[in-house]
């Protein structure tokens, strides 16, 4: 598991995951043990597969990137700043025009626009396949952009219970080859009840 932009205090007291942990629970304590968990995880992460090397991350590129080694000296267990490096690789995304080079600040307030001209670069310079990244909706699952050099894997279904897009998970082997499993929304009444289970005591 890599770090998301969502995996952050801010995000999560917006976007409802910090109401929902404290309605359920009762208390904040489950909520701060879950912002512990996303300090900890890592920002990005290389994938073997066959021959190939592939960079994870969930948002995209920053002009502050050129190394994959230059990650090591970055300070994780700390929330997401509103900008450099980190929060780019968190918030970044690719322009929608093929045509466009280069880096533009993005209109999400945080991270850039980053061309191909960039992913191509970023790829030779650290001999890596493609990019696999997420953070953006893709209609069918997953998209390819940049001559095959990035591609978004989306696996959130029927996004906001009205995008009406399929989502994808993207699995690699020892061979280096690639498969998409792509799937729908559950239909309607059929998700399941939750479970009722006890609480740890170290959530209390």
């Amino acid at each position: 598991m890599i770090r998301g932009n969502h995996e952050s205090r801010q995000i999560t007291q917006v976007y409802g995951f910090y109401d929902e942990v404290l309605r359920k629970f009762g208390s904040i304590t489950v909520w701060k043990a879950c912002i512990e968990v996303f300090d900890a995880l890592p920002l990005a992460a290389m994938v073997q597969s066959g021959q190939q090397q592939i960079f994870c991350v969930h948002g995209g590129l920053s002009p502050q990137l050129s190394k994959v080694s230059d990650l090591e000296s970055q300070t994780r267990n700390a929330e997401i700043p509103h900008d450099g490096l980190v929060s780019d690789l968190l918030w970044s995304d690719p322009f929608e025009n093929q045509e466009q080079k280069g880096y533009q600040q993005s209109q999400r307030g945080a991270g850039f626009f980053f061309g191909g001209d960039m992913v191509e670069n970023f790829c030779h310079t650290n001999s890596v396949a493609f990019i696999c990244r997420s953070h953006q909706l893709a209609m069918d699952g997953y998209r390819w952009q940049f001559n095959g050099r990035l591609c978004t894997v989306w696996s959130a279904p029927n996004y906001c219970y009205r995008a009406g897009n399929v989502a994808s998970i993207l699995e690699l082997n020892e061979f280096g080859e690639k498969n998409f499993k792509v799937f729908d929304a559950a239909v309607n009444g059929l998700q399941g009840k939750a479970d009722k289970r006890v609480v740890p005591d170290y959530f209390l």
